[in-house]
């Protein structure tokens, strides 16, 4: 049986995610970072709790010390992340970034840092990251694209980051498939519920990653139509 990990679990995309994936025969860890709300989260779909802040050494170390005692792991979902505020471009501040890159890209670094000695062992070795059409550049210009429209300096540019570090880890452990995933413009409490597409749908390319066995390309980016543009 597959054992998959999910970090940001209680809610939204990653809840989903657990949701599906936990339907598909996986054994899904929930990370959280508030116990009581991932304590509920994962009774109410059937998956386990594991206390996770990816921007705290202790946590994660301790979070990967649990996995590996119960058995290991094959796939990996990084799925936290946070917007940033909702702010002009010229009152951001360097702490604003040191907080939106602290969680959205040196989260993953100390995700994939403690995990990786995991993901090695197993045969179907997966990383899939959330990433963001927002941070292509390719969507960025043009102008059909909802992401053209988007002026959110920190929040983008964490996830072009996030798409290069899954290019980057992939080279580095061709062993591994790791990809990154767009859910598109989907309803959240990320987004305040504005988003067009369903969770489901919003799942399909992060759900499609963590299904393929261990399998398939990486180092790649899509979205739930197929490849996306870098």
């Amino acid at each position: 049986m597959t054992t998959t990990l999910i970090t940001g679990a209680n809610k939204g995309l990653g809840y989903e995610t657990a949701r599906r994936l936990l339907e598909a025969g996986h054994t899904v860890w929930m990370g959280a970072r508030d116990e009581i709300r991932g304590r509920e989260a994962a009774e109410a779909l059937g998956g386990t709790f594991v206390q996770l802040d990816v921007t705290s050494d202790s946590s994660v170390e301790a979070a990967a010390k649990t996995v590996a005692a119960a058995g290991g792991l094959d796939v990996l979902v990084n799925n936290a992340g946070i917007p940033g505020p909702f702010a002009q471009a010229e009152d951001l501040t360097a702490a604003d970034t040191e907080a939106v890159y602290g969680t959205n890209v040196v989260g993953i670094v100390r995700m994939m840092h403690a995990f990786l000695p995991l993901l090695r062992e197993s045969d179907e070795g997966t990383v899939v990251n959330v990433t963001s059409g927002v941070g292509s550049f390719g969507f960025a210009h043009d102008p059909e694209r909802v992401e053209s429209t988007v002026v959110m300096p920190l929040y983008t540019s964490s996830k072009s980051a996030v798409t290069m570090l899954t290019v980057q880890y992939a080279k580095a452990f061709p062993e591994l498939r790791i990809n990154a995933a767009d859910p598109g413009y989907t309803a959240t409490d990320f987004n305040r519920q504005q988003g067009t597409q369903t969770l489901q749908e919003g799942t399909d390319a992060i759900v499609e990653l963590a299904t393929r066995g261990g399998s398939g390309p990486t180092g790649t980016f899509i979205d739930r139509s197929g490849a996306a543009p870098f």
